[in-house]
C-alpha cells in the first residue's frame, strides 16, 4: 500500500491525519514542525536536523507539507527528492513557496510536485492516484425522497472532513435548497483555508456546491 506522510506545523495538518484515519485505509506517517519559525533560515537542512525532524518520514511515497514556509519547504522537498519521494503535495498556496527553487527540483528529479491552496482542490496524478481517488475534489451519490435529501454518499471527500460533515446535514433538506445549504455548510465548518476573499473558503464552498449539484443531476 502507498505510504502517506504528513508534516505537521503547529495546528495544520491534523484534520487530514484524522481524516486519513478514520476515512480511508492508510496508516499515515507523521512528523513535527513547531509552530513558530525564524523568518529566513540561511541553511534550512541543517535546520531540519537541529529541530529533530524525524527522518522516517522520508520513507513514504507521497509527502503532504503544511511547512508554511519557504525555505523549510524548499529543504523537504529537496529531501525528499533524494530519498525517491514520489510525489510532495504543499497546501497553503504560492505565497508559502519559493517557485524557482522547487521548479529546479522537480525538473532534475521524478518527484511530482504539486501547490494548492486548499486540499478539496487536489488534482488527480498518476504518482497520488491511491490518495486522490478518496481525498481531493468532492465526489457524491445522493439519494432522494420526496423531492429532499434522503442520504448522502461521500465516494470522495475534502482532506479536511468538511465534506462529510456536510453530507450529514443535508439529509432532509429541499432539493431545490440544497447545494446553497452545501456551501454554507462547508463555510460554517472549521477548515482552516483563509477567508475574506473570493478564494480559499469560499472557493471550496463553490467546489462543494456543484459536486452535489453534479450528484442531483444524476437523480433526474
Amino acid at each position: 500500500m502507498t505510504k502517506i506522510g504528513i508534516i505537521t506545523r503547529g495546528k495544520y495538518g491534523h484534520r487530514l491525519i484524522d481524516t486519513i484515519k478514520d476515512k480511508t485505509n492508510f496508516e499515515p506517517l507523521v512528523a513535527n514542525l513547531p509552530s513558530k519559525l525564524p523568518i529566513l533560515i540561511e541553511e534550512p537542512e541543517k535546520y531540519l536536523d537541529e529541530i529533530g525532524l524525524d527522518q522516517s518520514i522520508f520513507n513514504s511515497d507521497i509527502i503532504v507539507s503544511y511547512s508554511l514556509h519557504p525555505d523549510i519547504t524548499t529543504a523537504i522537498a529537496k529531501i525528499a527528492s533524494q530519498r525517491n519521494v514520489k510525489s510532495l503535495i504543499i497546501p497553503g498556496g504560492y505565497s508559502h513557496v519559493s517557485m524557482d527553487e522547487l521548479e529546479k527540483i522537480a525538473k532534475n528529479s521524478n518527484m511530482h510536485i504539486e501547490i494548492d491552496e486548499i486540499c478539496c482542490a487536489l488534482k488527480e496524478h498518476e504518482s497520488t492516484k491511491e490518495l486522490t481517488s478518496v481525498l481531493g475534489t468532492p465526489a457524491l451519490e445522493i439519494d432522494v425522497k420526496d423531492k429532499k435529501i434522503e442520504n448522502v454518499n461521500v465516494k470522495k471527500g475534502a482532506p479536511c472532513g468538511s465534506t462529510w460533515y456536510m453530507a450529514r446535514n443535508l439529509k432532509g433538506i429541499e432539493l431545490d435548497k440544497a447545494s446553497a445549504r452545501a456551501g454554507l455548510l462547508v463555510q460554517q465548518y472549521p477548515c482552516r483555508a483563509i477567508r475574506g476573499t473570493k478564494d480559499g473558503i469560499h472557493r471550496s464552498a463553490a467546489i462543494h456546491k456543484k459536486a452535489v449539484e453534479n450528484a442531483l443531476q444524476k437523480t433526474k
